[in-house]
C-alpha cells in the first residue's frame, strides 16, 4: 500500500512539473516574440524615417547610398537583417550583400504591417513599412525580422535553468513523499488494501469457521485471542480473552503448555474428555513480543484410528516382508525356516513348520498325511515344543489333524479350554502351558491343490490371542511360503532326476589300461547338476584317449546332453579317429542336432571338448581343442606351462576346421585336463587360478596321478563352485623296449613261414606259450591277406601288454570284412578264424596306409584239442 501511495505521490508531482515546463516555455517563446516584433518594428521605423531616404531611392544608384545606412541599422537594431526593396520587390539594400538585386520572398504590403513572413534565413517575424512620395506614390519598403530561430535558441538558453528548478521541485516533492510512505508501510507492515482486507477475511475465519482451535496468548499468560473452535474444546467462558490462563480451570497440563511459550509439536493433552493434540510457536517474530499462538486439534477418535492403522501397516509390511524373505533359495528346509523367523516375534512367539516325508524327497504327496517332520522352529526363547527332526504323527481330533484334512487353517483362541489339543500329549501340553503358551493357528500349507505340511504360529509371552483377523494374515503368511516350499519341492525332484541320470551317465571309475596313470574328481555345481563329464578310453596298440567336456547350462537337459555327447565320443573313438577328425564330427552332430531342433532356446546345445591320444609305445600325444581351456603339462625334468594346442571354437558354431598339436612325453609326465569351473571363480581373476595351478604341479614333481588329482582339488578348487566341475590327472607310462616287436616282411608269400616263426618264437620269449598256436594262425591269415590283397611297406608289431597285441600293417587303405564263406568257398574263412581266436580285432587307418589289429587274453588255458576241434569246424563231411 505505501509502494502504491509513494508512485501516486510521485506521478501527480511529475505531472505538475511537466505542465508548469510547458507553460513556462511557452510563456517565454510568447515574450520572446513579442520582443522580436518590437525590435523589428524600431529598426523598420528608424530606417523608414531616416532623412534623405526618399532622394536615395530617386537617385540613380540607390544601392550605394542605402547599403552602408542598412548595415548599421541592423547592427544597432539588434535584428536578423534589415532590407529596403522597390514596389516592384526587387531589393535595392540589404544587410546581407548577397540579397541585393534578387526579388524577395512573399507579397509587397501597401501600408505597414508586423508578421511571420518567409525570408532566406527561414521564417522570420517581419516589419514592413512602405515609403510614400509627396503625391502618395510608393517608393519602395523598409523591412527588418528577427528570424523564429533565433526566438528558439532564446528558448533553450533557458531551458537547462527551467530543467534544474523543475528537477529541484521533483526530488523535493518525492523525498517527502517516499518518507510518508514508509511511515505508512510500518503501520501496515507492508500490506496493501487488498491485504488488509484479506486479513481481516482471514481474521474472521480464524475466529469463527475454522474446525481447529486457536489460541494466542501473551507474554504475561493472559488470553489476547480466542477462536470459538477453541472455547468449544477448552469450554472456555464468554470473557476469556484478557484473563490470565490459570485462572480458567484448564488441565494442569494445557495451562502449562500455553504458559510456557516452548514450542511443541502435536503434544496430546487430554482436556473436559477429549484428547488434544497441541501444537505452540511463539509470536515474537510476529507480534513484537513475547507471546506464544497455539493450535488446538480434536484427535479422540484419531486415536483409535491410528492404532487400528497402525496394525494394518504392520500386517502390510509383514506381507511384503514375506514376498521378499520367503523363498530366497530352492531348499525346503532353508524356505520353512524363513517362514519361522519372519514370523518371530513380530506376528507369534514361537513358529514350527511341519513337512510331509514325500515333500521332503521331491514327490508329490497323495491325500493329506497326519505324520509329518519338523523342519523349522524359531522362537522368542527355548522351548518344549516338538525338536526340530523329529517325526509327528498327529492326532486326529487335534487341531493339526483338522487343518490337515479340511484344508484350512484352524483358531485356537485359549488352549487352556481346549482339552482336544491337550489329548495329543498331555505331558508336554502341560509343560507347554506352563511355559505361557496360550493360542494357537494352524494352517496347512497348500500350493496347487496339494497339501505340503503345516505351519503352527504360538503365543506365550504376548498376552493378546489370536482372533480371526489373525488367521487371515496367517493364512497369507502360510500361502506365500507354500508356494516357495513346493517350487523347491519341484526343483528337488528335478535334480534328484538330473542327478541319477547324470552319475549314470559319467564314468564309474577309470577303465583297465596301462598306458596311463588315471585320477579323477567330478563335483557338481551349487547351482545343481551340471554338464561336464570326463573319460578314459582305451584304443588298439595300448594307447588310451583322454577326454573332457563342458555343456553349457544346468539341470537335466544338460545332463541328457551330456550323455548324447559322450556317446558320441565313444563311438567316434571306435573309428580310431584323430583328434581333429573326431571333433570335426563331434561339431557337425552338435550343429546337426541344434539344426533339428530349430534352435529352440531349451532344446539347442553347446559346449566344449579337449580330446587327447597317448601313445606309450613312442611318448607320442596328440591332442585338439574345441573351445575347452588348454591342458596343462608337468615333465620329468621339473618345466610346468601349458603347451601350444589351438583351441578351435566351441562345438556347433563349425566356423573354421580343427587342429591337432603333437607332444613327445617322458615317462612320468602329467597332463592336467579340466573343465572351467576349475578356474573360473567370481572372486578371483582367471590367470590367478592358472598360475595357482602351475604352482601346485611345480611343487609336487614326485607327486602320483592322484596326490596331484587330490592337491589340486584342495588348492585350486572354488570353495562353493558356481560351475560343475571335471578334473582329469594321467601320469604317462611307456611300454618297455623288450615288450615291443617289429618286422618288415617282403611282398613275397614265401616269406609268410620265416615270420611266423620269429613271432612264435618271441610270444614263447614272454611266455605265452598257451597261445602261441593261435597267434601263429592270426598272423598267419593277417600276413597272407596283406601279401594278397595289400600294398608295401608291410610290417608286423608285437606288443606285450595286459593283452597280446598284434598288428599287421600295409599301404592299403582296403579294409577287409568278415563273412561266412558257404560250403563250396575255398577261401573266406581267415577273418572268421581270426575273430574266433582274438577277444577284439579291427582296422585303423594312418597315413600311410591301415593297421589290422587283434587282441589275445595273456593266457586262455591249455591249447591243442580246442584249437583243433575249432578248425575242423570250419568244413562239413561233405565238403570232405
Amino acid at each position: 500500500m505505501a509502494g502504491r501511495v509513494f508512485l501516486l505521490q510521485a506521478g501527480v508531482v511529475l505531472l505538475l512539473v511537466v505542465v508548469a515546463l510547458v507553460a513556462l516555455v511557452l510563456q517565454v517563446q510568447r515574450d520572446n516574440t513579442e520582443g522580436a516584433r518590437n525590435r523589428s518594428s524600431t529598426a523598420a521605423r528608424f530606417v523608414a524615417h531616416s532623412p534623405g531616404l526618399l532622394q536615395a531611392l530617386d537617385s540613380p544608384d540607390p544601392t550605394a547610398v542605402l547599403e552602408p545606412r542598412v548595415v548599421q541599422a541592423r547592427k544597432d537594431a539588434g535584428v536578423d537583417y534589415v532590407t529596403i526593396f522597390s514596389p516592384a520587390g526587387i531589393r535595392y539594400a540589404h544587410s546581407d550583400p548577397r540579397q541585393i538585386g534578387k526579388h524577395i520572398l512573399g507579397t509587397i504590403p501597401d501600408e505597414p504591417v508586423v508578421r511571420l513572413a518567409k525570408s532566406p534565413y527561414g521564417p522570420a517575424v517581419s516589419a514592413s513599412i512602405p515609403i510614400r512620395r509627396p503625391d502618395g506614390s510608393m517608393a519602395g519598403v523598409v523591412a527588418a525580422g528577427v528570424t523564429v530561430k533565433q526566438l528558439n535558441n532564446s528558448v533553450s538558453q533557458q531551458l537547462p535553468v527551467l530543467l534544474g528548478g523543475a528537477g529541484v521541485v521533483l526530488a523535493l516533492s518525492a523525498g517527502g513523499t517516499a518518507l510518508v510512505s514508509w511511515r505508512l508501510r510500518r503501520q501496515t507492515h507492508g500490506l496493501g488494501p487488498a491485504e488488509m482486507t484479506r486479513m481481516y477475511e482471514h481474521h474472521d475465519a480464524v475466529l469463527h469457521a475454522v474446525r481447529e482451535g486457536v489460541v494466542i496468548t501473551g507474554g504475561d499468560g493472559r488470553l489476547l485471542l480466542v477462536n470459538d473452535e477453541a472455547r468449544r474444546l477448552l469450554s472456555l467462558p464468554p470473557d476469556a480473552e484478557g484473563r490470565h490462563a490459570d485462572e480458567l480451570g484448564l488441565d494442569a497440563g494445557i495451562t502449562d503448555v500455553l504458559m510456557s511459550h516452548l514450542p511443541v509439536t502435536d503434544e496430546v493433552h487430554p482436556a473436559g474428555g477429549r484428547l488434544l493434540a497441541v501444537s505452540v510457536r511463539p509470536a515474537a517474530p510476529h507480534e513484537g513480543g513475547s507471546g506464544s499462538v497455539a493450535t488446538l486439534r480434536d484427535t479422540t477418535e484419531l486415536q483409535a484410528l491410528a492404532g487400528r492403522a497402525e496394525v494394518a501397516h504392520e500386517r502390510l509390511a509383514l506381507l511384503y516382508d514375506a514376498g521378499v524373505r520367503i523363498g530366497t533359495s530352492l531348499d525346503m528346509p532353508r524356505t520353512a525356516q524363513e517362514l519361522a523367523q519372519l514370523a518371530v516375534p513380530r506376528f507369534a512367539d514361537f513358529v514350527t513348520v511341519d513337512l510331509t516325508e514325500p515333500v521332503l524327497r521331491g514327490e508329490e504327496p497323495g491325500e493329506p498325511c497326519l505324520t509329518l517332520r519338523r523342519t523349522a522352529v524359531a522362537g522368542i526363547r527355548e522351548s518344549r515344543l516338538f525338536p526340530l527332526g523329529q517325526l509327528i504323527t498327529y492326532a486326529a481330533p487335534t487341531p493339526h489333524a483338522r487343518a490337515l484334512r479340511g484344508r484350512e487353517a484352524v483358531l485356537e483362541a485359549d488352549l487352556r479350554l481346549a482339552a482336544v489339543w491337550q489329548q495329543q500329549d498331555l505331558d508336554r501340553a502341560a509343560r507347554l502351558l506352563e511355559d505361557g503358551f496360550h493360542s494357537l493357528v494352524t494352517v496347512p500349507l497348500r500350493a496347487r491343490g496339494i497339501v505340503l505340511g503345516l505351519a503352527n504360529f504360538w503365543r506365550a509371552d504376548r498376552p493378546e490371542s489370536f482372533g480371526a483377523d489373525d488367521l487371515t494374515l496367517a493364512g497369507e503368511l502360510a500361502a506365500r511360503a507354500a508356494v516357495s516350499i513346493d517350487n523347491a519341492r519341484r526343483y528337488t525332484k528335478e535334480h534328484t532326476v538330473a542327478a541319477t541320470l547324470q552319475r549314470s551317465l559319467l564314468p564309474s571309475g577309470a577303465p583297465e589300461q596301462n598306458a596311463v596313470e588315471v585320477a579323477h574328481r567330478y563335483l557338481p555345481a551349487m547351482a545343481g547338476v551340471g554338464g561336464d563329464w570326463f573319460d578314459v578310453i582305451p584304443l588298439p596298440g595300448a594307447r588310451v584317449a583322454l577326454v573332457v567336456g563342458d555343456v553349457a547350462g544346468h539341470g537335466l537337459h544338460a545332463a541328457v546332453t551330456m550323455g548324447r555327447l559322450r556317446t558320441a565320443v565313444h563311438n567316434f573313438s571306435a573309428l580310431d579317429l584323430p583328434p581333429d577328425e573326431l571333433l570335426g564330427h563331434l561339431d557337425e552332430l552338435v550343429a546337426r542336432i541344434n539344426q533339428e531342433a530349430g534352435w529352440d532356446d531349451t532344446a539347442t546345445i553347446g559346449g566344449t571338448c579337449a580330446y587327447a591320444v597317448y601313445d606309450p609305445v613312442t611318448g607320442d600325444c596328440s591332442i585338439a581343442s574345441a573351445g575347452h581351456p588348454v591342458p596343462a603339462l608337468a615333465g620329468t625334468d621339473g618345466a610346468v606351462g601349458f603347451p601350444d594346442v589351438p583351441v578351435a571354437p566351441p562345438l556347433g558354431l563349425g566356423c573354421e576346421p580343427f587342429e591337432t598339436a603333437r607332444l613327445r612325453l617322458t615317462e612320468g609326465s602329467r597332463l592336467v585336463l579340466y573343465t572351467d569351473g576349475l578356474i573360473d571363480y567370481r572372486d578371483r581373476d582367471i590367470d590367478d587360478a592358472l598360475r595357482l595351478l602351475l604352482d601346485i604341479l611345480a611343487t609336487t614333481p614326485d607327486a602320483g596321478a592322484e596326490e596331484t588329482c587330490q592337491a589340486l582339488a584342495a588348492t585350486v578348487l572354488p570353495p562353493q563352485p558356481s560351475d560343475d566341475v571335471a578334473l582329469l590327472v594321467a601320469r604317462t607310462r611307456l611300454l618297455g623296449p623288450d615288450c615291443v616287436a617289429e618286422w618288415s616282411v617282403p611282398r613275397d608269400p614265401a616269406a609268410v613261414g620265416p615270420i611266423r616263426a620269429e613271432c612264435a618264437r618271441r610270444v614263447c620269449t614272454w611266455g605265452l606259450e598257451d597261445i602261441s598256436f593261435a597267434t601263429e594262425l592270426i598272423l598267419s591269415e593277417l600276413i597272407t591277406n596283406a601279401i594278397r590283397y595289400g600294398e608295401e611297406p608291410i610290417g608286423v608289431r608285437l606288443l606285450y601288454d595286459r593283452f597280446l597285441i598284434c598288428e599287421v600293417s600295409d599301404g592299403s587303405s582296403t579294409s577287409p570284412h568278415i563273412r561266412r564263406a558257404a560250403d563250396t568257398d575255398e577261401g573266406g574263412r581267415g577273418l572268421f578264424l581270426v575273430a574266433r581266436f582274438a577277444q577284439r580285432w579291427g582296422t585303423r587307418y594312418t597315413a600311410r596306409g591301415k593297421i589290422i589289429w587283434t587282441e589275445q587274453p595273456l593266457h586262455t588255458g591249455t591249447e591243442g584239442e580246442g584249437s583243433g576241434d575249432l578248425l575242423l569246424d570250419q568244413w562239413d563231411d561233405a565238403t570232405l
